[in-house]
């Protein structure tokens, strides 16, 4: 009996220990280091797309500022284009310098009819969050903001931004906007999902990396040297000379309304890898929502992205894809096609986790045929499809929508058979055996 006790005792015992080890203060720790306190949260590479955490990442909440992003990628663009010059010049309307001078908003003061660069009002907007400035750009490049918003939700249903809505062209809500709001209703606000602002922020930095050279400004003056000399301190704070100075910080955007809280979409690299971060309606420990919060929580999020994952190649350019390594072809000297990769593909995974990635082709079924051949002549270095990545428990791996894809192309070219080939293989079709040999073999010589 004694010994029947003493074996139940150890087995308690065991069942604390082990109980114990599995909530010890370790494991919580690193548990509550995957939390972030915000009501979404986002993290990718920004090269890749790859999505390495989310949190509540598709409901659609109130995006501020962050908004910004959008007017600065369609300015950006604009001069890419030729439609406007950093170096023209815009005349302040009524509207504008009405906004300009409510210093409770982010804004620097511009004088009626007075004449701005474009070049001071981006920097106004993109460190500063100037809210006129933004207005001004917008007037600029489309007549008005009314038409400007317009804009901004066509670029956001071609970046397949499903929960984007812009009525101004700010973040400001439009009872802010003294009775000159064109769209919506005088409360409504600019609204976005996380993967939303994340999407945008990963298309703006990849396709203008410049965006970054004024973004990363810690501090500016404003027409320096005149009577309308201001300090412009950029609201990130994480930015280098900064009071939440961040290692590697470069950007990018924050926001704040009553309506959407404390947010702040962030970039950062440090040795080669780069991230973008969202935090929407950030908070402290005590559920109150701060500036310091969502610098607090991107710091988590950044922490996170850097000290957990590890670079593992996929794919290297030029080399076949497992399982994928030809594809048929119709009427050509040959029945099918070598495929490559057209540039390297690296994937994130958790350090240590030693997963064991597959690759498979997604293929772009508008080159096939219905029986899913590409059709002679087939040229080389033709895209075809991109690689799809899953885990070892089939699960694919996350990426943005409109990131990069590592493209599948053809790795050789492919001429059209001529007639006799042709008939020869419709007589082999036919038949079995030996006589497909002989057809193959004579119609290698042609």
């Amino acid at each position: 009996m004694k010994k029947r006790n003493g074996y139940r005792i150890s087995a308690v015992l065991l069942s604390v220990l082990l109980f114990v080890g599995l909530f010890s203060p370790i494991q919580m720790k690193a548990s509550a280091a995957f939390d972030v306190n915000a009501a979404a949260a986002v993290l990718v590479d920004a090269e890749t797309g790859q999505v390495l955490y989310e949190k509540n990442s598709d409901q659609q909440l109130g995006v501020a500022s962050m908004s910004k992003m959008m007017t600065e990628y369609l300015l950006l663009e604009a001069v890419k284009e030729g439609k406007v010059s950093l170096d023209d010049t815009y005349q302040v309307s009524d509207y504008v310098y009405t906004i300009s001078q409510d210093r409770s908003l982010s804004n620097v003061p511009l004088r009626a009819d007075e004449t701005y660069k474009i070049q001071e009002l981006y920097e106004a907007m993109t460190i500063y969050s100037a809210n006129a400035a933004t207005i001004a750009i917008a007037e600029k490049i489309s007549g008005s903001e009314a038409e400007f918003v317009k804009l901004m939700n066509k670029k956001a249903k071609e970046f397949g931004l499903e929960k984007a809505k812009f009525v101004n062209a700010t973040g400001l809500n439009n009872k802010d906007l003294k009775g000159n709001h064109s769209t919506g209703t005088q409360t409504d606000e600019n609204m976005m999902s996380g993967r939303d602002v994340v999407t945008l922020a990963y298309r703006l930095v990849n396709d203008y990396p410049e965006v970054l050279e004024t973004a990363g400004i810690p501090k500016k003056k404003f027409r320096e040297g005149t009577d309308d000399e201001i300090s412009m301190e950029n609201w990130n704070w994480m930015l280098p000379s900064l009071v939440f100075a961040y290692e590697g910080m470069t950007g990018l955007k924050t926001g704040t309304t009553d309506f959407a809280g404390y947010c702040f979409t962030g970039t950062a690299e440090r040795n080669g890898q780069k991230l973008i971060a969202v935090v929407m309606n950030a908070t402290n420990e005590s559920g109150e929502g701060t500036y310091n919060a969502r610098f607090t929580e991107m710091k988590k999020l950044m922490d996170y992205g850097f000290t957990q994952f590890e670079r593992q190649e996929i794919v290297a350019a030029g080399s076949a894809i497992k399982g994928a390594e030809t594809l048929p072809v119709q009427k050509g000297k040959e029945k099918e096609v070598k495929l490559k990769a057209a540039s390297d593909l690296s994937i994130f995974a958790p350090k240590g986790s030693n997963p064991k990635y597959k690759t498979g082709v997604t293929l772009n079924s508008s080159d096939l045929n219905e029986n899913g051949e590409l059709v002679a002549p087939v040229e080389k270095d033709k895209v075809v499809g991109f690689v799809s990545v899953k885990d070892d428990q089939g699960q694919a791996v996350p990426f943005l929508k409109s990131a990069g894809k590592t493209n599948v192309q053809t790795a050789q070219n492919i001429e059209k058979a001529n007639w006799f080939v042709l008939s020869m293989r419709a007589v082999g079709d036919g038949i079995s055996g030996g006589w497909n040999w002989i057809v193959d073999k004579v119609t290698g010589w042609f």
